[in-house]
C-alpha cells in the first residue's frame, strides 16, 4: 500500500524536471496524477523549454506504474485554462486532493536593463500562475474538507541575488501567498506550504545562460566549469540537489505525517539556508 492510495494529485509544470519527478513519486505512492505544462517556448527564457514529447513521456512513466494520468497543455498565466484543467481532473479522476504548484521559468537581467516583457512573464508565470492554480482547486478542497497545497518557491524567495531580481520577487511573493492562504483555509482541512530548493539539477539550471551568471568572463562555460561556483552557495559540498530530493519533501508535506504543518517553508537547500534567518 502507498501513502496516497485513492488520492489524486494535480501538478503544474509536470512535463519534465521537478514536475515529472513529482508525478512519478506520487504515482509510486499510489496517487492518480493530473498534470499540465505549457509545452512551448517563451522567448524571454534562455534555455529550451518543454515540448509535447515531454508530456507524453511523463504520461508513460505514470501509466507504467499502473496509475491513471490526465495530461493537458495549459499555460498557468491563463486562469481560464487552469480552471478548465482542474474541472477536467475532477471529471476524469473524481477529485483533487493535492496541488503541487510547480510551474516556473528562469531568466536573467539586471533591473536597469530588464525589458518589461521579461519582468511580466516572470511574475505572470512564477507568482500569478501559483495563484491561478490555487484558485482553481480551493473551492473543491474546501467543499470536501480536505486538501494539501504545496508551492515551489526557492532559496531566492528568502534572499536577494543580482541579475534575477524578478525571479526573487516572484518567489518571495509565493511565500507571502502561501502564508496568507494557509490562514484563510486552516479551518477547512486544507494545509498550504512551500518548498524552497537550492539549485536543482534540471535544464533550468543546466544551461549556458545560468552558468554565465557565475562565470561571465568564461566563453561557453560548461557544467563542469560551473559546478564549483554553484557548490559555493551550499554548506553541504554539492553544487545542486536532485529532483527526487524536492519530490520527497512534497510527498512529506502532503502526507498525514505533516497534517499539522501549514504556512511553512521547507528548505531543501544543502545548507544554503543556514546563512539565512528566514
Amino acid at each position: 500500500m502507498g501513502r496516497f492510495d485513492g488520492k489524486v494529485v494535480l501538478i503544474t509544470g509536470g512535463a519534465r524536471g521537478q514536475g515529472r519527478s513529482h508525478a512519478v513519486k506520487f504515482a509510486q505512492e499510489g496517487a492518480d496524477v493530473a498534470f499540465c505544462d505549457i509545452a512551448s517556448q517563451l522567448d524571454t527564457v534562455p534555455y529550451p523549454m518543454s515540448k509535447p514529447d515531454d508530456l507524453a513521456e511523463t504520461v508513460r512513466l505514470v501509466e507504467d506504474l499502473d496509475r491513471r494520468c490526465v495530461a493537458v497543455t495549459a499555460d498557468v498565466r491563463d486562469r481560464g485554462q487552469l480552471d478548465a484543467f482542474a474541472e477536467q481532473t475532477r471529471t476524469e479522476l473524481g477529485r483533487i486532493d493535492f496541488l503541487l504548484a510547480n510551474a516556473g521559468i528562469f531568466s536573467f537581467s539586471t533591473v536597469a536593463d530588464m525589458a518589461d516583457r521579461t519582468w511580466q512573464e516572470m511574475i505572470d508565470t512564477n507568482l500569478t500562475g501559483v495563484f491561478h492554480a490555487m484558485r482553481a482547486v480551493l473551492p473543491a478542497m474546501i467543499e470536501q474538507g480536505y486538501g494539501r497545497i504545496v508551492a515551489t518557491s526557492s532559496m531566492a524567495g528568502k534572499m536577494g541575488f543580482a541579475n534575477i531580481a524578478h525571479y526573487c520577487a516572484a518567489k518571495w511573493g509565493v511565500i507571502g501567498l502561501v502564508k496568507s492562504v494557509a490562514q484563510e483555509v486552516a479551518g477547512n482541512g486544507v494545509t498550504v506550504n512551500a518548498v524552497c530548493p537550492t539549485s536543482v539539477d534540471t535544464t533550468m539550471i543546466q544551461n549556458e545562460a545560468a552558468y554565465k551568471l557565475f562565470l561571465p568572463d568564461v566563453a561557453q562555460p560548461t557544467r563542469e566549469d560551473a559546478a564549483p561556483a554553484f557548490q559555493s552557495l551550499n554548506a553541504i559540498p554539492i553544487p545542486w540537489v536532485e529532483t527526487t530530493d524536492i519530490s520527497n519533501a512534497m510527498a512529506f508535506l502532503c502526507s498525514d505525517d505533516a497534517r499539522y504543518i501549514t504556512g511553512e517553508t521547507i528548505a531543501v537547500a544543502a545548507g544554503q539556508n543556514a546563512t539565512n534567518a528566514g
